[in-house]
């Protein structure tokens, strides 16, 4: 009977942790100018944003193409006031750099592309550019 109530709980766990794996919330936002993701360039348009750990899949909503790229989290203890995608900008480029859902003290920050680099060396200065998101579950 205890190991059956151990199950149980064992079980319990597992399933409100995948609930809450699956509340994952999705942004959408239509973004101005073409802008950069790793080595991919996107073009301006509507686009839906999911992450799930350490991915984010990214979805042009006019072409229903999907890209993934990989990402770390990054913030601290105060929670998101709004949704957003933070972009820098930087020698005529604009890269995403990092995506935040209002109530969370958490964001997701994606890694410098090479270009981004090379832009960084030769002293180009970033200009934070901030788009609105929309939160939909």
């Amino acid at each position: 009977m205890k190991n059956l109530r151990y199950i149980l709980a064992a079980l319990v766990v597992l399933l409100m942790a995948t609930a809450a794996h699956a509340q994952q919330p999705t942004l959408t936002g239509t973004i101005p100018f073409n802008f950069v993701v790793g080595d991919r360039a996107y073009p301006a348009g509507d686009y839906v944003f999911r992450h799930s750990d350490n991915v984010i899949t990214i979805t042009n909503a006019q072409q229903s193409k999907t890209e993934m790229a990989v990402s770390n989290a990054c913030g601290g203890s105060t929670p998101s006031k709004n949704s957003k995608l933070v972009f820098e900008r930087m020698g005529g480029y604009y890269f995403l750099r990092q995506i935040w859902v209002v109530g969370y003290s958490q964001g997701r920050e994606l890694p410098r592309s090479r270009t981004e680099v090379r832009l960084a060396q030769n002293h180009e200065k970033p200009e934070s550019i901030i788009v609105a998101a929309d939160i939909s579950r």
